[in-house]
C-alpha cells in the first residue's frame, strides 16, 4: 500500500511573526514550533506535512491550485483573510479535499469583525482559542476524516 498523500498546512498573513507579535494574544510559540507540532502529529499517523506561510494572497491561491490531486486534506489558519477573502474560499474548493480551519486565539471573543469567517462554511471543522495546540487537534481531526 502506498503512503497517504500529504496534508497541506497553510498559514496566512503575519503568522510568520508568531512569538513576536502580540504574545498576550498568540503566545510565545513560533511558526517553526507550529510546523514542527503539525508535522509530528501527522507523522503519528503516517502522514507528511507540506507547509506554506505567506503574506501574499496570490501565493496562497496558486498553492491551492497546484495542490489538486496531490494532498489528502488542508489545515488552514487563514489569519486576516478569514474575514475578507472571497478569492481564498473560491480557491479552497479546487483541491476537493477536507479542510480544517484553525485559529490560535478565540476569534469570537475578539473584535466583532473577526466573528465572521468566509472559510468556515467550507470547513469540516473549526478550532479556535486553543493556542498552537489547535494545530495538533486540527491535524488529528483531518487524519480521521481522510482515513474513513
Amino acid at each position: 500500500m502506498s503512503p497517504p498523500l500529504p496534508i497541506l498546512l497553510l498559514n496566512g498573513p503575519n503568522l510568520n511573526l508568531l512569538g513576536l507579535r502580540q504574545p498576550d494574544v498568540y503566545g510565545s510559540a513560533t511558526l517553526h514550533d507550529v510546523v514542527d507540532l503539525a508535522t509530528a502529529t501527522a507523522a503519528e499517523y503516517g502522514f507528511e506535512v507540506q507547509s506554506l506561510q505567506t503574506n501574499h494572497e496570490g501565493e496562497m491561491l496558486d498553492a491551492l491550485a497546484a495542490a489538486r490531486g496531490k494532498i489528502s486534506g488542508i489545515v488552514i489558519n487563514p489569519a486576516a483573510w478569514t474575514h475578507t477573502s472571497i478569492a481564498l474560499i473560491d480557491a479552497l474548493v479546487v483541491p476537493e479535499v477536507p479542510i480544517v480551519e484553525v485559529h490560535i486565539s478565540n476569534v469570537h471573543a475578539r473584535e466583532s469583525f473577526r466573528h465572521h469567517s468566509y472559510v468556515s462554511p467550507l470547513a469540516a471543522g473549526v478550532i479556535a482559542g486553543f493556542g498552537v495546540r489547535g494545530y495538533e487537534y486540527a491535524v488529528r481531526h483531518l487524519v480521521t476524516l481522510v482515513s474513513q
